[in-house]
């Protein structure tokens, strides 16, 4: 059970209008009440452990946590609430995944439910078990509210029992849903209860010969050996195909919300329909856009085609892969490497913007939902408040060919000399999370160029009026000294940009030019920022550097040790 929420009188106010999806979502489970009243809401998420568990399953658990946290809200907590992690592990092994190991192992173990299958890595007592201990490593570690349940355990224990002899009971309704959804030769053969088989153990696919419900049983052939078995659907001795056994799940629990992908649209009204012939309404939940890889093809468990947790939380914080989660849940989006610099600042920006707004607008940020009402503080650098955001830092780590944190942090301390890992920890962890993306994502798709004969005099005028400010750290007087230069040599003709004096602006072309030259991008830092942290003397170095040509050399060679290493 979830601790007690104390909510703002204000907070309370907003919600009834507020807009955001999760809100949206909760008032259906609202209006579901006020139709049929509950003691409680169950919220439940599944979890199929054919293969490990990736970024889309923790997406469903952060979303419908976010659900949840509104619903509470909107009922000022009147309702308790569950979440249940739900893992079908008793399904049988259909095909080998491609990113496991000892794959010749579970070749061998092919049809046997994934509690039954033994586990590649050789942590746990079977494949099942392990891929379920990393669904919940994870979920822990995020500090999400949930009861794990397992298939297996559930089947077993009787939790299913009277469920299943509902299913029995009513077989023909069922098999008159799910037969015009199948193909003919499907169809032929379909039961929606896959019996173990008593000898090999597999999760058997074929035709019942006959339904017994005053006995709980069904009678079925093997097909390799022609023998007859007479099997109880209870104490996990079959296993349903997975839109009965969704449908069944529901009734059994008495779920009242579960979202799914876009792709199980289908699955989601037919099990729909399956609920209601067992007498019960199917849950409240919508449909989500799939992740896509950077092909643009759907992420798959088996596949590995995805990032996975434990890769996005080398390059980026918890936080940036909750808001990854959060925003746009009906737009498909691209889950690779690309998108993490722009979330872990753009939660930075919304966690920024926080403290500072009223009631309604707090429940449309989205550090609101990522943090259950709750965010943290802004973890500043100086009384200014300054922050350091994760492209600054990439950055910095750039121009300064750092490879040791302790290369990073003394840059840091020159600007702000009592920051250190141990008083700012979240900074720490980007520090960390920098290096290793710099390595491994960015410098290697750095393209450097040389100057044009106008860039690089304004270059030169700018490390010339930088000789000036030798010393200073002040950030917008930096970021003045940037302008002036940049107006002398790439004013702004079109009238649009206006600095904030009223005098004519700066074209994008001198940013441009400086991310382009110096920093070997498309786009960078806000540069006074960027010099107060490196310091005037080290930004000169660099324009030095590029005038020189040494930074494409420096970067070319990079390139070709690269190249070397990989034949």
């Amino acid at each position: 059970m979830s601790a007690p929420l104390r909510l703002d009188p204000d907070i309370l106010e907003a919600a009834a209008s507020a807009a955001a999806w999760p809100f949206e979502e909760a008032r259906k489970l609202v209006a579901r009440l006020e139709k049929k009243p509950k003691s409680e809401v169950l919220f439940e998420t599944g979890y199929g452990p054919s293969g490990l568990p990736h970024i889309g399953t923790f997406g469903e658990v952060a979303r419908t946590s976010m659900v949840r946290h509104a619903f509470r809200v909107l009922t000022n907590d009147a309702v308790p609430t569950r979440l249940i992690a739900f893992s079908d592990d008793m399904d049988g092994l259909r095909k080998v995944p491609d990113n496991v190991p000892n794959r010749e192992m579970l070749r061998d173990a092919l049809n046997l439910p994934l509690t039954k299958v033994p586990d590649p890595f050789g942590t746990h007592e079977s494949f099942g078990a392990h891929n379920n201990a990393e669904l919940r490593r994870f979920l822990d570690a995020f500090g999400f509210d949930y009861e794990f349940r397992s298939a297996t355990e559930c089947y077993r224990s009787g939790v299913f029992d009277d469920t299943l002899r509902l299913v029995l009971e009513r077989y023909d309704a069922v098999m008159a849903i799910m037969l015009p959804s199948l193909r003919a030769e499907r169809s032929a053969s379909y039961s929606p209860f896959l019996p173990i088989h008593p000898v090999t153990g597999h999760v058997m696919q074929v035709a019942i010969d006959e339904v017994r419900p005053s006995a709980g049983t069904i009678v079925w052939r093997d097909p390799a050996t022609n023998e007859v078995y007479e099997t109880p659907v209870t104490g996990g001795h079959v296993k349903l195909q997975w839109k009965p056994d969704w449908a069944m799940r529901w009734v059994a629990l008495g779920v009242d919300y579960e979202m799914a992908g876009k792709d199980l649209i289908d699955s989601v009204k037919l099990s729909g329909q399956i609920a209601r012939a067992l007498g019960a309404e199917p849950p409240e939940g919508f449909n989500y856009e799939l992740f896509l890889d950077e092909k643009g093809q759907k992420i798959s468990k088996s596949k590995g085609n995805g990032l996975t947790i434990d890769e996005w939380l080398t390059y980026a914080t918890p936080e940036s892969l909750a808001l990854f989660m959060y925003n746009k849940p009906r737009e498909a989006k691209r889950l690779f490497f690309d998108v993490i610099p722009r979330h872990v600042d753009e939660y930075d920006n919304f966690l920024g913007r926080f403290a500072g707004q009223e009631a309604k607008h707090r429940l449309g940020n989205p550090v609101w939902h990522l943090h259950a009402g709750a965010p943290p503080a802004v973890e500043t650098i100086d009384e200014a408040g300054t922050t350091l955001s994760f492209g600054m830092l990439l950055n910095l780590v750039a121009v300064a060919n750092a490879e040791d944190e302790a290369v990073l942090w003394g840059f840091i301390r020159r600007y702000a000399p009592n920051v250190g890992p141990e008083t700012h920890p979240r900074l720490a962890g980007l520090v960390t999370r920098a290096l290793a993306y710099y390595r491994d994502f960015v410098r290697p798709q750095k393209q450097y160029r040389a100057p044009t004969e106008e860039e690089a005099t304004a270059l030169r005028d700018l490390s010339e009026t930088l000789k000036e400010h030798e010393g200073s750290a002040d950030p917008e007087a930096l970021q003045a000294v940037v302008y002036e230069v940049g107006r002398r040599h790439f004013p702004d003709l079109s009238g649009k940009a206006k600095s904030p004096d009223g005098r004519p602006g700066v074209s994008k072309t001198w940013f441009a030019s400086i991310y382009n030259v110096l920093f070997g991008e498309a786009q960078g830092p806000r540069f006074g920022s960027f010099i107060a942290l490196y310091g005037v003397a080290g930004t000169r170095a660099l324009i030095e550097k590029a005038l020189s040509g040494a930074l494409v050399a420096e970067h070319a060679a990079f390139l070709d040790s690269r190249k070397a290493a990989a034949e």
